[in-house]
């Protein structure tokens, strides 16, 4: 028993030799759920939000086609059991510098524009978001402007 207590203590006294990589891990699976969240905010599921978030995903860590899928078909597991987005949002705030996180933001928007119609729930949820990763108020509008203006959306 004292064995496993100290191997237990061992663990977290000392950095695992693929902590970067389990980081990283963290870091794609919360940029997926915030996505996912975005998306499933709209109840008619259109494809085109589907396929912003896939994009999104491809770029922003530069996956393949099936590992951005899977990594969507996790998130979406994921977010079955999830509650808030604090855990989420929590590992941006430590892995991304400011502008990432904006990018994160306009990445949320260009979900939500994707079938050319912002729910308000959708709103709702990248507000939050976007005050969770500490986005400032004009940064946030900043982001949805250009969201829209990539899509080349009119504007509202």
């Amino acid at each position: 028993m004292f064995d496993a207590l100290k191997d237990l203590f061992d663990q977290f006294a000392q950095p695992a030799a693929n902590a970067p990589q389990e980081r990283e891990k963290e870091v794609r699976l919360a940029s997926a759920v915030l996505l996912v969240e975005v998306m499933r905010a709209d109840p008619d599921h259109d494809p085109a939000e589907r396929a912003a978030v896939l994009q999104a995903l491809h770029a922003k860590f530069g996956l393949s086609d099936e590992g951005a899928a899977q990594l969507v078909a996790l998130a979406e597991r994921t977010v079955e059991s999830a509650y808030d987005y604090q855990h989420f949002t929590q590992a941006l705030n430590e892995h991304f510098s400011q502008p990432q996180k904006i990018a994160m933001v306009e990445d949320l928007w260009r979900v939500a524009y994707a079938d050319e119609h912002l729910g308000a729930m959708e709103n709702h949820i990248i507000s939050k978001i976007a005050g969770l990763l500490h986005v400032t108020h004009g940064e946030y509008i900043a982001a949805k402007l250009y969201a829209r203006e990539s899509l080349h959306l009119q504007p509202e």
